[in-house]
C-alpha cells in the first residue's frame, strides 16, 4: 500500500518501512499535531494530501534501537486497539 515493508497487528497496519528511508507510523488522529512537533517527524503525504492518523519519521529519528522501538511500540499499541480484521 505504501511501497515499503509493512507490519500488521490484528490485521491492521501499524508501521511501514519507507522505501525513501525512515518509518511511517500509525497514530491516533488526535495525537498527530503534537507528534508533528517532535524532531524528525513530518506529516505523511500521499498523492499530495496529508494522511491524518499517520506520520513519517525520518531516518535520523529511528537511527538507534531506542528510537526505533519507541515508534514501533507507538504504532503497534494503536493498531492493537483497533478492531481486528
Amino acid at each position: 500500500m505504501f511501497g515499503g515493508l509493512a507490519f500488521m497487528v490484528g490485521g491492521n497496519m501499524a508501521v511501514c518501512v519507507s522505501g525513501k528511508g525512515g518509518l511511517m507510523v500509525r497514530v491516533p488522529t488526535e495525537e498527530t499535531d503534537a507528534l508533528l512537533e517532535r524532531a524528525h517527524v513530518e506529516p505523511m503525504v500521499m498523492a499530495g494530501r496529508e494522511t491524518r492518523g499517520w506520520i513519517r519519521v525520518d531516518t535520523a529519528g529511528v537511527a538507534t534501537k531506542r528510537q526505533l522501538r519507541t515508534w514501533v511500540d507507538k504504532g503497534a499499541r494503536y493498531a492493537e486497539g483497533l478492531p481486528a480484521k
